[in-house]
């Protein structure tokens, strides 16, 4: 390593963001600039500690310390490249990703972690800004076509790799542009959609076509896939979970996404003001994850009244707790750049009953408080309140993918938890039809996505062509769910 007593010299220093005054009226990327030298000894913090728990932390198996110490060393060329041989998309992951590898790096057993998630965004930033990033084609061309359903993470990675290998490559999306949930679920000051479409055009110079407002199972049928030698389904698990209780058909009550693309749209300029907006409301999102925090930043921009945002766990602890070791996934607090914006955060509480107004509109709803008790939730009596409310957003997550239409026409076997079963070549129970990323794991994570489309792709390949060049970082069940 470039400084082997870097981590004694220099402490943890995290990104600034904007101030709160400042970005709530605006739908800018909450982070100022990250300063070069400040990223050299960041960098330089990495450990050399024998054995990277880092790379195993990041199901993309990315090679950690290696861009660690070129970024340290100045050799940003060098970096990029390590970079890029293990993630297709590093300005992804690096703005969106919950950073598995930190919470795995040896450095964060006693002291603050190396910065991973700020060198990995800094290195391909700097790739874009030098020209380094060009269209990578192929050297030959296999004249075997390959369909992938679906534009998100996991099947733009697919997409990508399978251009690369020399296969004509067309990517379905069902809505209006490319993207996925990078398009229309994650808010624009969490990730502006230029950084996507700036990917987007070195795919399609690479050869990768798109073909949106194409659902396939509906607008174009099961049978018309057979003109292509596979098929990769990588359309997410998009089949939001619900909340069934007393009064949920009252207007205002709305899935975060209905609500989350629609404000990106308007940012988009498709649409000059939102359909479902939270100006002037009192607004509870019902959902701590991401998702519920993707929410809880929107709403803010939009002017809400009053945020409370509910989860029915428990607050995590500050620090981990003993049956929660490294390097496991670190269960703790935090605090989100929408966090830090307002809104009251409540733990331990259960949604009973939407209460309605007289033209049947939400105007509040009935909670309590709830407990663990024997592994399961149990309402804690006298504890009953009511919460005034116009807008209610539910961030509960998803239960799998949609089973009407491209799936039931395939036929394909699901697994008992409602995905797409895969063998470990990532095939399904049709040959020739493979599935990736959340449709296949489960609702997970963007590095998962990923991670999964490239193994994917690197499955297809085999099928097409008896063998493959492109690297395999994973099994479909060969790591942790997270």
């Amino acid at each position: 390593m470039g400084e082997r007593t870097g981590f004694l010299k220099w402490g943890r220093i995290n990104p600034k963001r904007r101030p709160v005054s400042v970005r709530v009226h605006d739908w800018r990327e909450v982070y100022e600039p990250f300063e070069q030298d400040t990223l050299k000894l960041q960098a330089g913090r990495c450990m050399d500690c024998g054995i990277p728990f880092c790379n195993f932390g990041c199901p993309l198996g990315n090679l950690i310390p290696d861009w660690n110490d070129l970024v340290y060393r100045d050799h940003w060329r060098d970096a990029f490249e390590r970079l890029h041989a293990t993630n297709n998309f590093p300005e992804f992951t690096g703005r969106l990703c919950p950073a598995p590898c930190e919470t795995s790096c040896v450095l964060g057993i006693n002291q603050d972690p190396v910065t991973i998630k700020q060198v990995e965004l800094e290195i391909v930033e700097r790739a874009w800004s030098e020209g380094w990033i060009q269209p990578v084609l192929p050297s030959v061309r296999t004249g075997k076509r390959v369909a992938v359903v679906g534009s998100g993470p996991a099947g733009l990675a697919a997409a990508q790799q399978l251009t690369r290998a020399g296969h004509d490559v067309v990517v379905f999306e069902r809505a209006d542009r490319i993207g996925g949930l990078l398009r229309y679920g994650i808010p624009e000051f969490k990730m502006e959609k230029r950084y996507l479409d700036r990917r987007l055009d070195q795919m399609r110079a690479e050869g990768t076509e798109f073909r949106v407002n194409v659902n396939v199972g509906v607008d174009v049928a099961v049978p018309e896939l057979r003109q292509f030698d596979a098929t990769v389904l990588a359309g997410g698990a998009t089949a939001a979970r619900d909340l069934p209780i007393p009064g949920r058909d009252l207007r205002g009550i709305h899935q975060a996404m209905e609500y989350l693309p629609i404000a990106n749209r308007v940012q988009q300029g498709d649409l000059p003001e939102p359909t479902i907006t939270a100006a002037g409301k009192r607004v509870v999102i019902i959902g701590g994850g991401d998702t519920g925090a993707d929410c809880l930043g929107t709403v803010h921009r939009q002017g809400a009244l009053s945020v409370h945002q509910f989860e029915i766990l428990p607050r995590p602890p500050d620090q981990r707790a003993p049956t929660n070791p490294w390097p496991t996934w670190a269960n703790v607090f935090r605090v989100s750049s929408a966090h830090e914006e307002g809104g009251e955060r409540i733990f331990s509480v259960n949604t009973e009953r939407f209460v309605g107004d007289e033209h049947g509109n939400v105007r509040a709803l009935v909670a309590h408080e709830v407990e663990m008790v024997s592994g399961r939730f149990e309402k804690v009596e006298g504890t009953d309140f009511e919460l005034p409310c116009e807008l209610v957003l539910l961030a509960m997550g998803f239960v799998g993918p949609e089973r009407a239409g491209l799936i039931e026409g395939l036929g394909v076997s699901l697994d008992a938890r409602g995905n797409v079963a895969r063998d470990g070549s990532f095939m399904t129970s049709v040959p020739g039809v493979f599935a990736c990323g959340d449709m296949g794991r489960g609702q997970s994570l963007i590095v998962w996505a990923i991670a999964e489309g490239r193994a994917c792709a690197a499955g297809v390949d085999r099928y097409l062509v008896g063998d493959t060049q492109l690297p395999v970082p994973i099994e479909p069940m060969a790591r942790p769910l997270l």
